[in-house]
């Protein structure tokens, strides 16, 4: 995995140390993760253009805050992901492969903790349960 620390190893290992929250970008195939102490990205998309990436490739990425206490994922699938035709199927792969995926790159750096997906984006995991679709 390529791992890379913004702005420096030094200031994201002092961060881990300090058990500071972390802005996370985990790429959907697990090859490429992209961490940050959350003040100096503040936020995802910045965070991933800090990196080098382009600004439309967040939706190439799992996105997580993290913390000892715990991996918050904001929990959005997007509309092309893994070319699957059906939301349901689409959500149901997304689901599972983000847990695969972000409890692998967790357990790469230590962090034994928790994968949470916060109430304001569990909406769309209703379609699950949900034959309108």
């Amino acid at each position: 995995m390529d791992l890379i620390k913004y702005p420096s190893d030094d200031d994201v290992n002092k961060a881990m140390a300090a058990d500071e929250p972390l802005l996370v970008l985990i790429s959907f195939d697990g090859q490429t993760a992209i961490m940050s102490q959350i003040d100096d990205a503040m936020e995802h998309h910045i965070l991933l253009m800090n990196a080098g990436f382009k600004d439309t490739d967040i939706d190439k990425f799992f996105r997580i805050v993290l913390d000892r206490s715990g991996a918050d994922w904001t929990f959005i699938c997007p509309p092309d992901y893994k070319n699957i035709q059906f939301k349901d199927k689409r959500i149901e792969a997304f689901y599972k492969d983000g847990f695969t995926v972000i409890s692998t790159f967790l357990h790469s750096i230590g962090y034994l903790v928790g994968i949470n997906i916060p109430k304001r984006y569990r909406r769309h995991l209703d379609v699950l349960g949900n034959d309108t679709y």
